[in-house]
């Protein structure tokens, strides 16, 4: 497996009860020894592994399961890698398992000698005194014993608080285990359902370290596959093609153009053809997809795969101390949202995007377009959406007042109104724009025939900022009001020529033609009316529903109490309500159509001057936007879904979570030079864009494990994942989230470059983007506190045994960002705690998520061991070397050959600093910048 780091964090230690995550006791665990081994030097001490396997006497085969780290010039080495079988094995009492134990030689770690090996059954084991076995090591050929292996069953779920004496007087070598299962699982078998469809193929770690008072910590870690990285672009690929096609369709229904926009129309149909057939080949190309559940760095570069993530897992560590509760740290590793498969030669998405713009202006002069600003162009992308969503709604409720007139109920007449009229009033606040009525007048200006009178010639560029302009207001009971202005800037002159000559024709698909004469004079004020209309015709049926109450209340009182007034003003009883209600309901909605209809080829023209005003690789950029958008949304919706699963019955977490959502902290550690600047410019524009992001928590139709995908829905500027759970798991809910409110999420983004690219950069480069970005994002996290500050009591945050408050800790992290120094890796520490102790969820990413992201997560995670659990002092850096160790050698998928061959995989421990690791190269890299700056200078000199 690629993956390197194994390490969690993210939430904060809190007692872990919940019936979803319910950690499961393996079914056999021990930890290995050797005592007097002998090398084939005498004079060399071995450095020894042991490799483990279990021995399949049905398959006549032999199956690894495990390794040890190599323990370094010692003829009694104690491992901290033991094994852990789960019920998943093939494994019985009368099981065989095979101990080979190796001795590493020379640097490269793939030269080493077979010393000896030795078996036991299980049930040896388990019936032995103590549950330990000394076994005799042999020799290939059994002819010489080389030492002995001591094997000792680990039980789980057991934190002694007494010292454990094993085969070594070594006191530093005491009873420190770790235990790995190559296909374990953490989760109880009521869980496994709900996980085990998210997330795939665990990997599980346990540990044990002594505390600074002489107690013991049992840590376990959890990696995990996420099933999202491929389920998730499906989906949103099918959601761009549908929302492409619905773009083309709108274009089509534009009616007839004049021949200029006509051409232009067809050109920016032939593009988004081509975008969407490229989209379908894709999505096509991910449904044939077989084999692991993430996507390996060394295809990040596939085209196929530019939409889904790189190295996405899911990390947990999982600490239990002597008072035998639980702290839980979750963080999701992944590589840094890119579009690698298009490269970096002219920049990131932040850059492309800022010349892009500036681009549109110069395109707009030359296709003689109206230029629009992105607010306006996202403006008219949410009317558009608005119209198509609420159109058939109101539709749909108009037919449903008549049904509940037709039956007479004065109840359900009244329900129904409620509903008509509040969906009728948003309708109609949609369309309360000025872009709405200067897109109309721009569209009748390219209709075929029309010729400006205020201009003879065509303008260089026209601008669209529209001038203020009087539009009819609708109170809140849906009255028509006299105009008011609206807030905008002053008009320029606006002409648009329709003279310039151009082949006429569409590709793609006919056209509709224009009801309406082409030659006449535009009424800028038939718009005011036509809109106006719709809050007149809403208000009649509101007074025909309001009389026929009446009329009702007035029928069922005795005869006695009705006045002469009562009887004059009845209706007829014979009258039907749904006679007198049909002829406005039928006019409400043939009202709502035309006002649709006008405002969807409005909009639609606004976003075909966007397109055409584009560069020709305008639509190439949204792919780019599309592809890092996708990665980032797939990461966060496995973080999303970690979290809320570890704070089920945290009630302070659920009330934070409906009521401002959950900071998303991304740490980056790309650094400021060469390809590695364009991947921080898509990952910045990628984590931006999941502020349209919303989640909602739903009921899952069965306990069917299937039916607890997540599933995602919306447009390019707003998505909603949708996140089932059981219906015993929903029903613990707040009544906000049972009711299906929108759950926010603000993500932040921390950058500092940590390898010796970033030498270069901070010596002779510019680091401005990262100042930037940290900048602006401290920005939001302080915001986003002080927003949780007044709507959440802070009492209900995690508590920490670093008794640092989040506002000292933002008050410090602000002095970092603004601080002029190399390599700030402070940003990121204060960062990741105040993300932990806001609740958030925590991700962390290099270029690939494997080797400084590894670094990062190990020492992170021994960090929060010394800091909140008090690990000794003298067992962080064996403990730092364990972990990384194990994950450089499962990190690359190390493959064991024959225990007989003698070849053995490389599992040499990782460095053991981190951040420091960077400036050992500096030396040397210096050197070769010396070097060429000598030699440009003899060069000059000569020349």
């Amino acid at each position: 497996m690629e993956a390197d780091s194994l390490a969690g964090k993210g939430a904060g230690p809190k007692t872990h009860t919940s019936v979803i995550l319910k950690p499961r006791i393996p079914q056999l665990e021990f930890c290995l020894a050797c005592r007097e081994l002998e090398s084939e030097f005498r004079d060399r001490k071995p450095n020894t592994l042991v490799q483990v396997a279990i021995l399949d006497a049905h398959a006549h085969e032999t199956i690894a399961c495990a390794c040890t780290e190599m323990v370094e010039g010692t003829r009694d080495p104690v491992f901290l890698t033991g094994v852990s079988l789960s019920p998943d094995w093939p494994i019985c009492e009368e099981s065989q398992i095979k101990l080979s134990v190796y001795d590493v030689k020379g640097d490269s770690q793939r030269t080493s000698s077979f010393l000896g090996s030795a078996s036991f059954s299980v049930a040896e084991l388990l019936k032995s005194k103590d549950q330990q076995l000394a076994l005799s090591l042999r020799t290939s050929d059994d002819s010489a014993s080389v030492g002995t292996v001591v094997v000792c069953r680990l039980k789980m779920g057991e934190v002694e608080d007494v010292e454990v004496e094993h085969v070594t007087a070594d006191a530093h070598q005491k009873c420190t285990l770790v235990c790995e299962s190559s296909h374990g699982t953490t989760n109880d078998k009521d869980s496994e359902p709900l996980l085990n469809e998210v997330f795939k193929s665990p990997v599980c770690k346990m540990y044990r370290f002594q505390t600074v008072d002489g107690a013991w910590l049992l840590v376990r870690e959890q990696m995990s596959e996420c099933a999202l990285s491929f389920s998730l672009p499906r989906q949103l690929l099918n959601l761009f093609i549908q929302e492409d096609g619905c773009r083309v369709q709108e274009l089509k229904d534009l009616g007839e153009l004049s021949p200029h926009w006509d051409n232009l129309r067809t050109g920016v149909l032939t593009r988004y053809g081509q975008v969407i057939k490229a989209y379908q080949d894709t999505l096509a190309e991910l449904e044939k997809h077989t084999g692991p559940s993430f996507k390996p760095s060394c295809s990040k570069g596939q085209k196929y795969l530019e939409f889904v993530p790189i190295n996405l897992h899911t990390q947990r560590m999982r600490v239990t101390g002597p008072s035998k509760t639980d702290a839980v740290y979750d963080v999701i590793t992944v590589g840094a949202p890119a579009a690698h498969h298009q490269g970096f030669k002219g920049g990131g998405l932040q850059r492309l995007l800022s010349r892009y713009e500036v681009e549109k202006k110069s395109y707009s002069t030359a296709y003689q377009c109206i230029y629009y600003p992105p607010e306006h162009t996202a403006k008219a992308r949410d009317i558009l959406s608005t119209v198509s969503q609420l159109q058939p709604l109101i539709g749909g409720l108009a037919d449903h007042l008549l049904l509940t007139a037709q039956q007479h109920s004065a109840h359900g007449l009244r329900d129904a109104l409620k509903s008509l009229a509040l969906k009728t009033e948003q309708f109609v606040h949609a369309l309360k724009d000025e872009l709405v009525k200067s897109a109309l007048l721009a569209l009748h200006a390219a209709r075929p025939g029309y010729v400006s009178k205020s201009h003879t010639s065509c303008p260089a560029m026209v601008d669209s900022t529209p001038s203020p302009a009087a539009t009819p207001a609708v109170t809140p009971a849906v009255t028509p009001a006299p105009a008011e202005s609206l807030n905008q800037s002053p008009e320029s002159d606006t002409a648009v020529c329709n003279s310039v000559s151009a082949s006429p024709g569409t590709e793609g698909g006919s056209v509709k033609h224009q009801d309406i004469p082409h030659h006449t004079e535009y009424d800028e004020e038939e718009w005011d009316r036509v809109w106006a209309s719709v809050a007149k015709n809403l208000n009649r049926v509101m007074d025909v529903v309001d009389q026929l109450r009446r009329q009702d209340n007035t029928t069922q009182r005795p005869a006695v109490e009705q006045t002469l007034a009562d009887v004059i003003t009845s209706h007829s009883p014979a009258a039907e309500w749904s006679e007198q209600l049909c002829p406005l309901v039928a006019a409400l909605k043939n009202c709502v159509n035309e006002v649709a209809e006008r405002a969807s080829k409005s909009m639609a023209f606004v976003l075909l001057q966007e397109a055409a005003c584009s560069s020709p690789h305008g639509l190439q950029l949204q792919r780019r936007r599309d592809t890092v958008f996708s990665q980032a949304l797939v990461a966060l919706a496995c973080g999303f879904i970690v979290r809320l699963y570890s704070g089920m019955e945290d009630t302070g977490f659920l009330q934070q979570l409906h009521s401002v959502g959950l900071v998303a902290q991304f740490e980056s550690l790309l650094s400021t030079y060469s390809e590695e600047v364009g991947m921080l410019e898509d990952m910045e524009v990628a984590v931006s864009d999941l502020q349209k992001v919303t989640f909602r928590i739903t009921e899952a139709p069965s306990d069917d494990p299937s039916k607890l995908q997540p599933t995602v829905s919306g447009r390019r500027d707003h998505y909603t994942v949708d996140v089932p759970l059981p219906v015993q798991a929903f029903q613990t809910l707040p009544e906000e989230l049972r009711k299906g409110k929108l759950l926010h999420v603000v993500p932040v983004l921390f950058n500092v470059g940590i390898n010796e690219q970033q030498t270069f950069a901070e010596r002779f480069g510019d680091i401005s983007l990262q100042e930037r970005i940290n900048q602006r994002n401290f920005d939001i996290l302080q915001a986003y506190y002080k927003s949780l500050r007044d709507k959440v009591p802070l009492e209900s945050l995690p508590c920490f045994q670093t008794q640092t408050d989040v506002k000292e800790l933002l008050e410090t992290l602000g002095q970092n960002v603004v601080t002029k120094k190399r390599k700030n890796v402070e940003i990121l520490w204060l960062a990741g705690a105040i993300c932990r102790r806001l609740n958030g969820i925590r991700f962390t990413s290099c270029k690939s998520a494997k080797d400084r992201t590894s670094m990062s997560v190990t020492l992170e995670q021994c960090a929060l061991l010394r800091d909140e659990h008090q690990l000794r002092k003298d067992y962080f850096t064996r403990a730092l070397d364990c972990m990384r160790s194990s994950r450089q050698a499962q990190g690359e998928g190390a493959q064991w050959d024959d225990p007989e061959a003698g070849s053995v995989a490389n599992h040499k421990p990782a460095s053991r600093h981190f951040y420091p690791i960077a400036l050992l190269l500096v030396s040397s890299h210096l050197l070769v910048v010396w070097l060429i700056l000598s030699l440009v200078f003899l060069l000059a000199k000569y020349q």
